[in-house]
């Protein structure tokens, strides 16, 4: 996705970004692109002092070359880029870039090693679970060129101007705990790698840093870095496959009875949608700079394509690699050291070349991690006026410092936080999809669309009672159905059978949203009006 020269023209002036020009000031304005404001944002706001020394860093860094100064203001379609070709193609290379990462492998290892499940049952349900998550984030990645809004500013328009904080604070959550995981296995292989002489501290701050310098800059220099990660990737994966292959167990079945192995195909095909699925509360963030008549079905099937397609080729590996752990002694001792550990050990065969190739494997994690601490700084700013006058590169500075240390003090658990944490990012990303689709497909039909540069425009916004009834309500069927280690809720139980529970959690509270947000959003249509 090539960003357009008129987005510098937007970063070097004061009239059209209005995080800059919040910091240069002393008072904070109203955003220009937006066409009408409520009472609340139109008055004086209380002014800020800025110290100067905070004023000449922020105009330094505003003025290096493809830095990205622009926040969460709308980008008009005036300042969009033209179609073409090479734009298109960056779509999918985005998704299977930042996607082909070894960290979304170490979910596909929980299906042979945590469900019991056979190879041939794990692929199944890999593959078609990163279909369904895959699905969802290309749904939302269509109303990035629509509205040029990001995507939590997108919620507004569906969830209402406060409601909608609520995904974004959770968005927020999503993408510091799963980069931090990020950070601990790219710091396990580096580890691993070095025998031990590196600590895993020195690499997850070596991946940080890298992820803070091309994340604070923005996706001009993130799209540089993945043109040039991409190709030594996907060759070092399929020198992965071509070494550790041959001891992949394809033979091997799913243990238990009939009831035990169909919740645990379940509950391991939800563990699958949710990892693709928690890209879907960024999908608009990223084509903002896009036409705004940019066909709808061409992204999602670009976004789908890029998606379904790498996170089935990192899942077959991982449960290839799972397969392998009973059969060889030296693959089960390296899993029991770390997640990290394992993937080195499948490079073993090409002895100093499987060192090197581990080490561009681990620094291929910080593809995957940039994308999200870019959209969890701008989540920050989604937040609130005072949290918006904050530049993003402070946001993104202190998301990075944050996920380095969770990181640093998580290091020694990883396996026990990718049980407990995997699963919460994908229930309410679900529910949320759900009432955007709900709201689009029966309410948003025909004239009554979207005025997207009103974005911040209390009295336009809905409300949004009823989509937050059916968030919430969508939250205690999660309860009810999902199956943790620290957690099994009595429908989880009655659906698990001889297994002892069956992660049903996701499907239990859509099924919660989707029966109770449209009466109750039509009778806010009729009492409120909008």
């Amino acid at each position: 996705m090539a960003t357009p020269d008129l987005e510098k023209q937007a970063a070097a002036t004061t009239t059209t970004d209005v995080e800059k020009q919040a910091a240069t000031t002393t008072t904070t304005a109203p955003d220009p692109t937006t066409k009408s404001l409520s009472s609340s944002d139109s008055h004086n706001e209380p002014s800020i002092k800025v110290p100067p020394f905070l004023v000449k860093i922020n105009n330094t860094l505003e003025s290096l070359s493809g830095f990205e100064s622009r926040g969460i203001t709308r980008v008009p379609p005036s300042e969009r880029q033209p179609p073409s070709l090479q734009a298109d193609a960056q779509v999918f290379l985005l998704w299977f870039g930042a996607n082909i990462s070894v960290n979304n492998l170490a979910v596909a290892l929980l299906g042979p090693l945590v469900f019991q499940l056979g190879f041939v049952d794990s692929a199944w349900c890999a593959v078609v679970g990163a279909l369904l998550g895959s699905c969802s984030t290309a749904y939302m990645s269509i109303w990035g060129p629509a509205s040029g809004n990001r995507t939590m500013v997108v919620a507004r328009f569906f969830m209402g101007y406060w409601p909608s904080k609520l995904p974004t604070a959770l968005n927020i959550v999503l993408m510091v705990g799963y980069i931090t995981l990020s950070f601990i296995i790219a710091g396990q292989m580096l580890s691993a790698v070095s025998g031990g002489g590196l600590t895993i501290v020195v690499g997850i701050v070596v991946s940080a840093v890298v992820c803070w310098v091309v994340a604070m800059f923005g996706m001009r220099v993130f799209h540089f870095y993945e043109r040039f990660a991409l190709i030594p990737q996907i060759l070092v994966l399929f020198a992965l496959i071509g070494c550790a292959g041959p001891y992949f167990d394809t033979s091997i079945q799913s243990q238990g009875d009939a009831t035990a192995i169909a919740a645990n195909r379940l509950s391991f095909l939800s563990l699958c949608l949710y990892v693709p699925n928690s890209w879907a509360a960024a999908a608009s963030d990223y084509y903002v700079y896009y036409p705004e008549n940019t066909r709808k079905r061409k992204i999602f099937c670009l976004t789908l394509f890029g998606l379904w397609t790498s996170f089935s080729l990192v899942y077959m590996i991982g449960i290839g690699l799972a397969t392998g752990v009973a059969q060889h002694t030296s693959w089960a001792e390296a899993n029991a050291i770390s997640t990290g550990a394992l993937i080195v050990a499948g490079f073993e065969p090409l002895k100093g070349f499987g060192l090197f190739c581990s080490v561009i494997v681990a620094l291929g994690i910080i593809a995957n991690s940039i994308p999200g601490c870019y959209s969890g700084a701008l989540g920050f700013q989604v937040l609130g006026r005072h949290f918006k006058v904050v530049p993003r590169w402070v946001w993104t500075t202190t998301i990075i410092t944050l996920q380095m240390v969770l990181a640093l003090a998580g290091r020694e658990h990883l396996f026990v936080l990718f049980q407990n944490f995997l699963a919460l990012m994908g229930y309410w990303v679900e529910f949320m999809i759900l009432i955007f689709v709900l709201e689009h497909v029966l309410f948003r039909r025909g004239a009554r669309g979207f005025d997207w540069a009103r974005w911040e425009d209390k009295r336009y916004l809905p409300v949004g009672w009823a989509a937050l009834v059916a968030f919430l309500l969508g939250w205690v069927g999660a309860v009810l159905g999902m199956y943790q280690i620290w957690y099994t809720g009595p429908l989880a139980v009655l659906a698990g059978g001889s297994a002892g529970g069956c992660d049903v959690g996701v499907w239990i509270g859509c099924g919660f949203a989707l029966v109770s947000f449209p009466p109750l959003r039509w009778l806010e249509l009729r009492v409120i009006g909008r």
